[in-house]
């Protein structure tokens, strides 16, 4: 609905892959121009690519999505790196659109900055939206955080929320969403120490057990992207492997982009006992 209401049909969107799938398909959905900003991998950790983005903001381009905590590769961006994005989107114009919905997943040494708040010029060219759903595994009540500082760009939005027929959330939506900010925080707290362990626990078992596979290290979120590449197999053998001989189902890194060839996000919030299993059997499909 954003994209409706802040760009015409043809009008360039960029999207920063490896990415969330769906950044990729509402674009072509409605008809846009969509403008990959791929991330750099150095081996280890992804960084923007700012002086490709630079380059790319030149052109017919009106908006652009940002995943923050980024989804699969698990970057907590810095105010320092929100801060070069931000000051090339202001300098040419173009609305960001900051996906914060894993804001809360952060761990230890790592400190999320919401977009908007970097400075007033920044909060009056962003969209930021946020939810509980992640947090706190409630995502069946469809409720979620769409904040708009400037006041131009909220009347476009809340035209199109009025002809979608959605002006209003359900009433149990709201409940949830008020006892999980209002009583959740000892909880999360809690599974911020699981995920962290269930994390050191995957990174030691691949360590040990299949060194070919590398852990790429997240920073936030609870998925995990592995760099599957030294495997030696092309992305169907690999998914196929996975699937038919381990007897799982991860997420094949190319549905996050071109730049997922050879990657797999395995999402690591779940009981200990699962995690061990999960990864025993992928053990055995590939030892």
């Amino acid at each position: 609905m954003l994209i409706r209401a802040l760009t015409r049909p043809g009008d360039g969107v960029i999207i920063q892959p490896p990415v969330y799938r769906p950044f990729f398909t509402v674009v072509r959905n409605n008809d846009r121009k969509l403008i990959e900003n791929p991330l750099y991998f150095d081996g280890r950790k992804y960084r923007m690519d700012l002086e490709q983005l630079g380059k790319q903001l030149e052109a017919d381009v009106k908006l652009l999505i940002l995943c923050s905590p980024h989804n699969p590769v698990g970057r907590v961006w810095t105010r320092e790196e929100l801060l070069a994005l931000g000051q090339l989107c202001l300098e040419h114009e173009i609305v960001v659109i900051s996906d914060e919905i894993h804001s809360d997943l952060v761990f230890p040494g790592n400190q999320h900055t919401v977009l908007a708040s970097l400075s007033p010029e920044l909060a009056q060219n962003c969209v930021v939206c946020n939810a509980p759903s992640k947090t706190f595994n409630i995502a069946g009540i469809q409720a979620s955080n769409v904040i708009i500082p400037n006041e131009k760009i909220r009347q476009a939005y809340r035209q199109v929320l009025r002809t979608s027929g959605l002006a209003l959330p359900n009433v149990f939506a709201v409940a949830a969403v008020e006892a999980a900010y209002t009583g959740g925080e000892a909880w999360l707290e809690e599974l911020l120490i699981y995920l962290q362990a269930n994390y050191h626990f995957l990174k030691s078992f691949i360590e040990e057990h299949l060194p070919q596979i590398k852990v790429i290290e997240p920073e936030g979120t609870y998925l995990v992207w592995l760099d599957c590449r030294g495997l030696g197999l092309d992305d169907q053998q690999l998914d196929a492997s996975i699937r038919e001989k381990a007897g799982l189902l991860l997420e094949s890194g190319p549905i996050f982009g071109n730049d997922g060839s050879g990657f797999q996000r395995i999402n690591i919030a779940c009981p200990r006992q699962v995690l061990v299993e999960a990864l025993q059997r992928l053990h055995k499909a590939f030892r």
